[in-house]
C-alpha cells in the first residue's frame, strides 16, 4: 500500500503530517503560518490559517498540474477580401470560445492566481480530431455553426482556427491562499471538510469542498478537480438553521451540526448533483446534550456531545444517509475524524493525545478500542526507554487510563491498558468493563495508590500487592489486560514537553486491517525492554554461549563415530550427452554444450540429483548447475527448427528466464524429458496421478500441467510463494481445463470437443514407470492457423499487393510484423499436420464482404466489414486446419462441442451425490449436465437452459449460484438454482462495469470475480445468500488474462505483462495473498510460473490451510476464550 499521511494541528497552530509508514510528526513549511484546522484529501490538503483565509497545500508528484486555455478565432469568406475578420453583424465574436457565444480576446485570459505561470506564449492547434490540419490550423464548414473539416471546399464560407495556452500550478508542498474572486465576500470561515471523490471518477481528481462561515452559513466550492485544484467559486447553499461544523465523506455523505445541538444530512448527492438537494434533521444522539462535531466517511458517522461524549450512527449508508439509531461508544473527546476505509481519529478532552480507533473493519465499522498515536514530533528530543517522559506519559500513549503527575521523576505504576467496549444499549450510561477498561485521563496516581475511575477495583486490587507482574501487552482484537509494572529509572534530561493537539484529519491517510502501522511501537518495546530487564549485550552473549555449546556438542558425536563406515549404500549414475544451450548473456545465441543428470541415493533412500551444463566461455571452461529437487517445471518448447525445453527454478521463474536446451531429435528431447522429470517426482516424493485438489493450469500451446498445493499454500499471514509450486506434466492436449475437489475434471479441446479426465497419469511422450498402464486413450484435437492478405489502395489499379515501404508484409500474421504466406506457413510443432487446404475465413470479429476483405483508413487499424470513402486499406483472413494426435489420461464426452465448462467447488469432506456441471456450447447455448458424480464423472445426459442470446463464459460457485457472461459482454445471475431445480428457473441481468464488456467469470464460495476485454479484473461487492446479485463493481487489477476463484474464496490468475529480468512476460500464473473472510479481495500478487501460460483452475484445492498463532513476546499462557460478564455487561472475548 502506498506511502500516505495524516495531518494534524496543535494548539499553537502548527501543522504536521504523519506518514503510514513513518515514527515522527514532521512540521510542515510556512511555519511561520497558524491555522485553525485543515481538511486532507489524498492529492493535497485545504486549511484555515489565523487570518481566516483558506489555505491549500498541493501534494508534489510526478504528474504536473497544467490547465489549457483555448479561445477560437472565426473568420468569415467575402468576394474582396477573401478569408478576412469581416464577420456579418449576426455571426460569433472573432475571438470566441467553442459555441461562440462567449467573448475571449487573448489579452483577456488571466492567471487565476499567483500560484500559477504561464508554459509559454498562445500558438495555434495545428491538429483536427487527431490528424494534422493545412497550414495555420484551419478548419472549414459551411456555415457557423456546422460541421468542420479540415480540408476547404468550395462551399466552405467560414473557418476557425484555435488557439491554445497551457498554465502551471507552481505552488506545490506549500501553502497556497485561495482568491476569493467574489464581490461578495462571504464572511470569515470557521470550519471546512473536503470529500466526494469517490461520487464520480469524471473529471479526475474532482473534490467536494464545504465550508461554513462564522455567521453559520454553508459554502460549497464549484470546479475542484486534478487540473483546477483551487476550484472556480464560492456558492452558498440554503439552510434550516445555523451551522457551526461540517463534515464531508469520500461519497455521498455529508453531515453537519446546528448551533442548537440538532444535526443535518444533505440528501440528493450524485455525479450529476454534487452538492445535493435538501437537508433532512437528525435529533442529538442526547436528549438533554446537544451535538457539537460530527464525522462521516463512506458508510460511518462519529458524533459528539457537549458532555464530550463518543457515539457511533448505526445503518447508515448510501441509501439511507440518516441511520437508524446512536451507539454510545467509551471514551470523551473534543474532536473527531474519520479518513479513509473508514478509519477514525480522536483527540481526547483532558491530554489532547491523537487517538486511533483500532479494529475499525468492514464488518465492524464501530472498531474496538481507542489507542493513542506515541510518535514524538519533529525537533523534539528522541524519547529513550530511560526517558521519565516515556514512563510518565505511558498512560497518555497507551490511551490514558493510568495519568502520572507532571513532574515526577519517578514512577511505581503504569499500565498498557486500552479504552474497548462492545454494543451498548441506546439508554443508560455507559459502562466499561475491568478487562480493557477506560479511565479517565484526567485522574493523578501516587507512587503507591493508582486512582481509578469507572471501573469494578475488586480485581485490580487485588493485583495491586503483586508490584512487578508482568501480563501480556500485546494488542488482541477484544482482549487486553491491566498490567502492572515496577519502573524505577530517572530521568538525567528533564522531562519534555507533552503534545498538545487541536485538530487531525485523516482524509488523505489510507489504513486499512492490515496496514502495518509504527505509530504505537516504540513506548510498548521500551516497557516490554524495561519489563523483561534483558539488554541486546545479554542476548548476545547468551547466542554466543549456546553456539559454543553447539558447536562443542556436534563436534564430538561426529569425532566418536567418524571411523564407522556407512550402513546404507549410497548408489551415483551420471547420464550425460550433448545439446545446445540458450545462453543467458547478450548477443542470445545457441551454443554447443555438454550436459549430464547425476543423480543419487541418499542414505535414508531418498532420491536426489544435480544438472550440469559444461560450455565454452572465451576458450575458458566453465559449467551452470542446478539442483533436481529445485526445479519447479520441465516445459517442452517445440517449434519447426529446434526441438527444445525450458527448465525453470525458484530463482528463474523470478526472472522470467529459464534455462533453455535444444536436443539434436525430437526423440532425443522427449528421452530427456521423461528422465528429468521422473527425476524431479522422486526427489520430491511424487508418484501416481494428481490427488483430487491438484491446482491444473495449461499453456498457450496446449500442454497440461499439474501442481500438488501444499498445506500452506492458502496459509496466512505467510502462504508458500508461487514460484516455489512443482509442476508435473499430464499426457494429453486442451485449451479449457476445470475440476473440483471430489475429483471430476472436465478439459475442453481447440476443436471443442469435450474431455473428462479418466484418472490416470502419463500418456504423450511419458513411457513406462512414468506413465500409468490403463486409462489412457488416444486424443485428437484440431486447430486453425491464421494468416492475414493486406493491400493498399491507389488511384491508378485500386487495391493491389503493393504497399507503402512503411507497410506491413502483404501476407502476414495479425500484428503485421512477421512474414506469412501460403506456401512458408508450417504447423505449430512436427506434432501437428496438415488436414484441409487454406480458405477464406469469414468469421472474422468486425464482419467481411462476401469476399472475406475487412477495410479501414491505415495499418493498424479498427475494421469493418464495408467500404468507405477513407478507406486505403483491407485484409482478410485465411486458415487452415491441422491436427494433432497424442495419448492421455482424457476420454471424449460426446456429441456437443463446447466453449466452457464449470464444475461446482465441493468442500474437502463432501456429501454431494449428484455433481452440478454447466457449459455453453460452441454456438453459445447453456447447458446443464446430468448424472455427474464421483463414479460416473461423464455424467448422463445434456439439458438445454434457455437463454435469450448466445453466452460465451459460465461458472457456478459453491453455494450452486450460477454467473454466465454474454457474447456481447453483459453478466447474468441464474436464480434459484438447486438439486430439486438443476436448472433454476430465471436469468436475471447483471450490469457490467462502466463502458467495459467482460469475457469470463468465476465463482468462489462468496467470491464473484470477472475479466472484461481490456484485461481489467474486477470484483462483485454486496453478495449475500439473501442478494446473490451484488450491488456493485469493484475493480482490482488490470492485465488479467483469465482468473480462477476456489472454494476456499482464493483467487488466481493468469497475467499479462508481468515484469521479468530481460522484457515483460505475458501468461503468468498469479496468486491473490491476504485473501480472508474480512477482506476477500486481497491485498497484493505473488507471481508464479510464466509467461506462456493460458489457462489455470483452483477450484479443486479445498484444503483448508493450518490456522498460524503468532505470539506476543510476552505471552506467558494462553488467554482463555469465553464470554465473561463483568458490570451486568457481556464482553465477548
Amino acid at each position: 500500500m502506498p506511502v500516505s499521511l495524516l495531518w494534524a494541528v496543535d494548539v499553537y497552530g502548527r501543522v504536521y503530517s504523519l506518514s503510514t509508514a513513518g515514527q515522527q510528526w514532521e512540521q510542515c513549511r510556512d511555519a511561520q503560518m497558524e491555522f485553525k484546522r485543515v481538511t486532507a484529501a489524498q492529492q493535497c490538503c485545504w486549511g484555515i490559517a489565523c487570518d481566516n483565509n483558506i489555505y491549500l497545500n498541493v501534494h508534489a508528484s510526478d504528474l504536473p498540474v497544467r490547465y489549457q486555455e483555448e479561445t477560437y478565432e472565426n473568420q468569415r469568406w467575402n468576394p474582396v477580401d477573401g478569408f478576412s475578420d469581416r464577420l456579418l453583424p449576426s455571426d460569433r465574436w472573432q475571438l470566441s470560445d467553442v459555441t461562440g457565444l462567449q467573448h475571449q480576446p487573448l489579452d483577456n485570459f488571466r492567471l487565476p492566481s499567483s500560484s500559477w505561470e504561464w508554459e509559454g506564449d498562445w500558438y495555434v492547434d495545428e491538429n483536427f480530431e487527431g490528424e494534422p490540419t493545412e497550414k495555420e490550423g484551419w478548419s472549414y464548414a459551411i456555415d457557423f455553426p456546422a460541421t468542420y473539416t479540415k480540408d476547404k471546399k468550395w462551399n466552405s464560407c467560414v473557418r476557425r482556427r484555435r488557439w491554445l495556452r497551457y498554465r502551471r500550478y507552481k505552488a506545490m508542498d506549500t501553502w497556497a491562499k485561495i482568491p476569493s474572486q467574489q464581490t461578495t465576500l462571504p464572511d470569515p470561515f470557521s470550519d471546512i471538510s473536503c470529500g466526494g471523490w469517490e461520487i464520480n471518477e469524471e473529471p479526475r481528481g474532482r473534490l467536494s469542498l464545504w465550508a461554513v462561515s462564522l455567521q453559520g452559513k454553508v459554502w460549497f466550492r464549484e470546479g475542484i478537480y486534478h487540473h483546477n485544484p483551487e476550484g472556480s467559486l464560492w456558492e452558498e447553499v440554503p439552510l434550516p438553521g445555523e451551522v457551526v461544523q461540517i463534515s464531508c465523506g469520500p461519497g455521498d455523505l455529508v453531515w453537519a451540526v446546528l448551533w442548537e445541538g440538532q444535526l443535518i444530512v444533505r440528501e440528493g448527492i450524485g455525479r450529476d448533483c454534487p452538492k445535493g438537494t435538501s437537508w433532512a434533521m437528525v435529533d442529538s444522539p442526547s436528549p438533554d446534550v446537544g451535538a457539537t462535531h460530527v464525522a462521516v466517511g463512506v458508510n460511518v458517522v462519529w458524533a459528539l456531545t457537549k458532555d464530550n461524549k463518543v457515539w457511533f450512527r448505526r445503518g447508515v449508508n448510501s441509501h439511507n444517509p440518516c441511520g437508524s439509531g446512536w451507539i454510545s461508544m467509551v471514551g470523551e473527546m473534543i474532536m473527531i475524524n474519520v479518513g479513509l476505509n473508514d478509519q477514525v481519529l480522536a483527540i481526547g478532552s483532558e491530554d489532547r493525545a491523537v487517538y486511533f480507533r483500532q479494529g475499525v473493519t468492514s464488518s465492524e465499522l464501530s472498531g474496538k478500542t481507542w489507542k493513542v498515536i506515541s510518535v514524538p514530533r519533529d525537533g523534539d528530543r528522541s524519547h529513550s526507554s530511560a526517558s521519565a517522559h516515556s514512563l510518565q506519559s505511558a498512560g497518555c500513549y497507551f490511551c490514558g487510563e493510568v495519568r502520572a503527575q507532571s513532574l515526577v521523576t519517578k514512577v511505581r505504576s503504569a499500565g498498557p491498558a486500552v479504552l474497548e467496549e462492545e454494543t451498548i444499549p441506546l439508554e443508560g450510561e455507559v459502562k466499561a468493563p475491568d478487562v480493557g477498561v477506560s479511565l479517565s485521563p484526567s485522574q493523578s496516581v501516587g507512587p503507591l495508590d493508582p486512582q481509578w475511575s469507572n471501573v469494578d477495583l475488586e480485581e485490580a486490587q487485588g493485583q495491586q500487592a503483586q508490584t512487578g507482574a508482568v501480563v501480556d501487552t500485546a494488542d488482541t482484537s477484544s482482549l487486553s489486560s491491566v498490567a502492572t509494572f515496577t519502573l524505577a529509572m530517572e530521568d538525567p534530561y528533564g522531562v519534555d514537553e507533552h503534545p498538545m493537539w487541536a485538530w487531525v484529519s485523516g482524509g488523505g491517510c489510507s489504513v486499512d486491517s492490515h496496514t502495518q502501522l509504527n505509530w504505537f511501537n516504540s513506548m510498548v518495546q521500551s516497557v516490554q525492554s524495561m519489563s523483561l530487564s534483558v539488554t541486546p549485550a545479554q542476548t548476545a552473549a547468551w547466542r554466543k554461549q549456546i553456539f559454543e555449546q553447539l558447536s562443542e556438542r556436534t563436534k564430538r558425536e561426529m569425532d566418536n563415530f567418524r571411523h564407522y563406515e556407512q550402513a546404507i549404500e549410497q548408489s551415483v549414475w551420471v547420464k550425460k550427452g550433448t545439446m545446445q544451450w540458450w545462453r543467458d548473456w547478450k548477443p542470445h545465441k545457441w551454443i554447443d554444450v555438454h550436459f549430464a543428470l547425476e543423480q543419487f541415493s541418499g542414505p535414508e533412500g531418498n532420491k536426489d540429483g544435480i544438472l550440469f551444463i559444461y560450455y565454452n566461455f572465451y576458450e575458458e571452461k566453465k559449467y551452470l548447475h542446478a539442483f533436481v529437487n529445485e526445479v519447479t517445471i520441465l516445459v517442452p518448447v517445440l517449434n519447426d527448427s529446434k526441438h527444445s525445453f525450458a527448465i525453470y527454478t525458484p530463482e528463474r521463474t523470478k526472472q522470467r528466464w529459464p534455462i533453455r536446451l535444444s536436443a539434436a531429435t525430437e526423440l532425443e528431447m522427449h528421452d530427456w524429458l521423461a528422465l528429468l522429470s521422473v527425476s524431479c517426482c522422486d526427489s520430491r516424493g511424487i508418484q501416481g496421478p494428481p490427488s483430487k485438489q491438484a491446482i491444473w493450469s495449461i499453456t498457450c500451446k496446449g500442454d497440461i500441467f499439474v501442481s500438488e498445493p501444499s498445506l500452506s499454500l492458502e496459509a496466512m499471514p505467510y502462504p508458500t510463494p508461487c514460484d516455489q509450486m512443482f509442476w508435473r506434466q499430464v499426457g494429453g492436449h486442451l485449451r479449457v481445463v476445470e475440476c473440483n475437489s471430489i475429483g471430476i475434471v472436465w478439459g475442453i479441446g481447440y476443436d471443442h470437443t469435450a474431455w473428462v479426465y479418466t484418472g490416470g497419469y502419463g500418456g504423450g511422450f511419458f513411457q513406462g514407470l512414468a506413465s500409468s498402464t490403463d486409462n489412457i486413450y488416444t486424443q485428437v484435437d484440431v486447430k486453425n492457423v491464421y494468416i492475414y492478405e493486406n493491400q493498399r489502395w491507389n488511384p491508378v489499379t485500386g487495391y493491389t499487393n503493393r504497399g507503402l515501404p512503411t507497410d506491413r508484409y502483404m501476407w502476414s500474421d495479425a500484428s503485421g510484423l512477421h512474414e506469412c504466406t501460403k506456401t512458408n506457413m508450417k504447423p505449430p510443432s512436427p506434432h501437428w499436420t496438415w488436414v484441409s487446404d487454406w480458405t477464406i475465413d469469414y468469421s472474422v470479429s468486425g464482419g467481411t464482404d462476401k469476399e472475406g476483405w475487412q477495410y479501414a483508413a491505415d495499418f493498424p487499424a479498427s475494421y469493418h466489414g464495408h467500404k468507405t470513402m477513407k478507406d486505403f486499406v483491407r485484409r482478410r483472413r485465411w486458415a487452415r486446419k491441422c491436427k494433432l494426435t497424442t495419448t492421455g489420461p482424457w476420454q471424449e464426452v460426446p456429441p456437443i462441442p463446447l466453449s466452457d465448462v464449470t464444475i461446482l467447488p465441493c468442500a474437502a469432506q463432501s456429501s454431494v451425490d449428484v455433481v452440478p456441471l454447466w457449459a455453453i456450447s460452441n454456438k453459445g447455448d447453456v447447458l446443464c449436465r446430468l448424472g455427474v458424480t464421483a463414479l460416473t464423472p461423464a455424467g448422463s445426459s445434456w439439458l438445454h437452459v434457455g437463454t435469450d442470446q448466445p453466452f460465451k463464459s459460465i461458472s457456478i460457485g459453491a453455494a450452486s449460484q450460477v454467473w454466465a457472461i454474454a457474447r456481447d459482454g453483459s453478466a447474468f445471475y441464474r436464480g434459484s438454482v438447486s438439486s430439486q431445480s438443476p436448472a433454476g428457473d430465471c436469468w436475471y441481468h447483471i450490469p457490467s462495469p462502466s463502458k467495459q464488456k467482460l469475457k469470463q467469470v468465476s465463482v468462489g464460495r462468496t467470491s464473484v470475480y470477472t475479466v472484461d476485454e481490456n484485461g481489467n479484473l474486477w470484483y462483485r461487492q454486496g453478495v449475500t445468500p439473501s442478494y446473490p446479485q451484488g450491488s456493485s463493481w469493484e475493480h482490482i487489477s488490470n492485465n488479467v488474462r483469465k482468473v480462477s476463484a476456489g472454494p476456499l474464496d482464493q483467487v488466481w490468475i493468469i497475467a499479462d505483462k508481468v515484469q521479468g529480468s530481460h522484457s515483460l512476460s505475458c501468461g503468468t500464473v498469479c496468486h491473490r495473498l491476504g485473501v480472508q473472510p474480512l477482506e476477500p479481495k486481497g491485498q497484493s500478487w505473488d507471481y508464479g510460473i510464466g509467461g506462456g501460460w493460458d489457462h489455470i483452475t483452483v477450484r479443486g484445492n479445498s484444503m483448508e490451510p493450518p490456522r498460524v498463532h503468532l505470539p506476543s513476546l510476552t505471552e506467558r499462557t494462553p488467554l482463555p476464550v469465553r464470554n465473561t460478564e463483568i458490570n451486568s455487561s457481556a464482553v465477548g472475548c
